[in-house]
């Protein structure tokens, strides 16, 4: 049994922030708060990764500032992290629940003096959802739901048949591809709006020049990766009955710094986020626990199964529910996090939402060893080493010391060896979020995932995101082999080979370059439609909502664009559509994800995954289309019950959020998403 670890590395819990800090200097005394009494406050934003663009719909640390302080969208977060109406006045929901229509306040203002309108929104979303804004993420957001969204990114669909209409400047309707919640998605900066006038009359608007506001803050200056000044909106008009705003003229937004405490003792900084045991102790044993303050972070720490290639006797599932059962949380919470965590054993934590319906593997090392020998590697005789992969301090402090501890447990416990290798930000990213990766050995990363909004989409945690592509949780190695290619190239090889290189502009221009992709589509199409009749109708009906395009239809919108394309780019643009629609690829990931919606991508999961998995894909679809968290939480809690019996998702600990504001400052908010450190600056206040 471990009584205690010494591990020389510090410990953050805001995983996401980027605001690490080192020890504080014995004798570092507090001075006077950068919020001067001039209605001006200074705080700190991510430094990883940093805000290289004021663009709403980039998913980035941009989501901090975005949303709610420099644009206002039809609702937006509360105090309290609770969608409440801003632009919106009210909303109704047709009968099948797909068509919602959105009420605008007449009264709401552009800082130009322009007046809001559901054509802002329009714009804002249809410019995101353009064939050729070939960066949009869309899955950030509304548009991931919205009625032909994809199809028309995609090309497959004209914009008339995009679920948006405005109906008149003050009411907005939203269909989406089924029935779901969307309330906390137009919370998000990717559903804020835009005054396509000022856009326009602006190209470096994206860098704050000519910004345009509905929100309570307008831009007043903005460095790339540095400072972003902000100055009241002397036009913003609040939402009633909601508090809107603080009182703070001013707002210094500060790259993230490696010493916030330091830098907050030294009156650089209002509000600090504590990063480490050490400077927690260090607050409390120095007469600043009045101004210490504490909220949980929808987050965990866990273990990954990393999804090698490589064939081991951790492909056993007893291997790795020995490894789960072995594991001893509290010690790690206590020692090594000095309490700034949470213990538990299943993939949620007190309080959320899937607490009663998550189960685990409980802690049993007796039970460990017999599931080991069962295995046939009695106290770990014979098995190699376990890799565990974990990010650098610089992105995530605690990554490494957690790996640490991991490791010594395993070793005393079980007798399994391991090796702890260090990845840089990209690679942990795709490791935690993406399909299989290249040279990856067996073992786990050590994850940190957590909700990204206020939705029923994300009360898993993040823990099922290794179900979101194929060759992921509960696949051979065989079969991960087989995928390996689709995500370590922009074009899979092996269908560029026979489809042709979207990449060659030549390619595409002659009808006759597309005869493989032609019968690719056929096939595929025929085996997609056979195997949805064997899938329960409830997952049927979300794979095919009313009034969406076939895949048949979505084809032949393709080569109908192909057949009036005036030029050859413009036939070789069809062509690309069509190639994407039919094959893997990853060129338009910033990780290494893949389009899951191609049609040989389907086909090939169809036909490779075990009973388990399609089970775990259907209650994944399920859970993220449900219209309330209530209604969801069965299907996340049997989804991530199975992922930590099988030892693909092992959980370690939920975070906790300590943080520092300034006794003359109000109104800090820590974000519990998924980006860490604070946002909703609208609410700062100078006392």
């Amino acid at each position: 049994m471990l009584a205690k670890f010494s591990f020389k590395a510090p410990l953050a819990v805001m995983v996401a922030s980027g605001t690490t800090v080192a020890g504080l200097a014995v004798g570092f005394s507090p001075v006077a708060s950068a919020a001067a009494g001039n209605g001006e406050v200074t705080i700190t934003a991510p430094s990883t990764p940093g805000i290289s663009s004021l663009d709403p719909s980039a998913w980035a640390a941009q989501i901090l500032v975005d949303q709610g302080t420099i644009l206002e969208g039809l609702y937006g977060y509360n105090q309290k992290n609770q969608v409440v109406p801003k632009i919106a006045s009210g909303y109704k929901v047709s009968k099948d629940g797909l068509t919602w229509t959105i009420y605008l306040r007449h009264n709401a203002k552009w800082s130009n003096g322009d007046p809001v309108t559901a054509n802002d929104f329009y714009y804002a979303f249809m410019r995101q959802l353009d064939p050729k804004n070939s960066q949009a993420q869309l899955w950030a957001g509304v548009l991931n739901y919205v009625k032909n969204g994809y199809a028309y990114h995609s090309g497959g669909v004209p914009a008339s048949e995009v679920g948006l209409k405005v109906v008149n400047p003050y009411e907005l309707q939203i269909t989406t591809t089924t029935p779901h919640s969307i309330l906390g998605e137009l919370a998000v900066s990717s559903a804020m709006p835009l005054d396509q006038k000022a856009i326009e009359a602006n190209p470096n608007w994206a860098m704050g020049q000519g910004w345009v506001s509905d929100a309570p803050f307008t831009v007043k200056s903005f460095t790339p990766n540095g400072t972003l000044t902000l100055v009241r909106n002397t036009k913003y008009v609040g939402a009633p009955g909601e508090v809107n705003e603080g009182n703070a003229q001013v707002i210094n937004i500060v790259p993230g710094t490696t010493v916030a405490v330091e830098d907050y003792m030294a009156g650089k900084i209002d509000a600090a986020l504590v990063g480490s045991s050490s400077d927690l102790q260090y607050i409390k044993t120095h007469n600043l626990d009045k101004n210490l303050h504490e909220q949980p972070d929808n987050s965990m720490t866990y273990l990954e199964w990393d999804n090698s290639a490589v064939s081991s006797p951790y492909d056993k599932v007893q291997v790795r529910q020995a490894i789960a059962e072995a594991l001893e949380r509290k010690p790690i919470v206590q020692s090594v996090l000095s309490g700034m965590g949470g213990v538990t054993t299943k993939f949620s934590y007190p309080g959320w939402v899937t607490w009663n319906d998550t189960k685990g593997l409980p802690e049993n090392l007796a039970d460990a060893k017999k599931l080991l020998a069962q295995a046939g590697y009695p106290n770990g005789k014979g098995l190699p080493p376990l890799y565990l992969y974990a990010v650098v301090p610089a992105v995530t402090p605690q990554a490494i010391p957690t790996a640490e501890a991991v490791s010594e447990e395993l070793k005393e416990n079980l007798g399994i060896q391991s090796k702890i290798i260090q990845l840089n930000q990209s690679d942990d990213n795709w490791l935690t979020y993406e399909g299989p990766k290249a040279g990856i050995q067996p073992g786990y990363n050590i994850g940190v995932s957590s909700a990204n909004w206020n939705e029923p989409a994300e009360i898993d945690l993040g823990g099922s995101q290794g179900v979101y592509f194929p060759g992921d949780y509960g696949f051979t190695p065989k079969q991960i082999q087989q995928v390996l290619s689709w995500y370590n190239n922009a074009y899979d090889p092996a269908s560029v080979k026979k489809y042709g290189d979207p990449t060659k502009s030549s390619e595409g221009v002659n009808w006759s370059d597309w005869t493989a992709l032609q019968k690719a589509e056929q096939s595929d199409v025929a085996y997609i439609l056979k195997w949805e009749k064997t899938i329960p109708k409830k997952w049927y009906d979300i794979l095919n909502p009313p009034g969406a395009k076939s895949y048949q239809q979505q084809w032949n919108s393709i080569v109908q664009q192909w057949k009036t394309a005036k030029t050859a780019a413009a036939k070789h643009a069809a062509y690309v559509l069509a190639w994407e629609f039919v094959a893997p690829e990853s060129a338009t990931s910033t990780r290494g994800g893949i389009n899951t919606g191609a049609l040989d991508v389907q086909v090939w999961w169809d036909k490779n995954e075990s009973k388990q998995v399609e089970n775990w894909r259907m209650w994944q679809a399920y859970m993220a289309n449900s219209q309330t968290d209530a209604q969801a939480a069965p299907y996340a809690g049997e989804l991530l019950t199975q992922l930590d019996e099988q030892g693909y998702a092992v959980p370690l600990f939920y975070n906790e959020t300590y943080y520092l504001e300034r006794s003359n400052v109000t109104g800090v908010q820590p974000n519990p998403w998924a980006w860490g450190n604070f946002y909703q600056f609208q609410y700062l206040s100078v006392k």
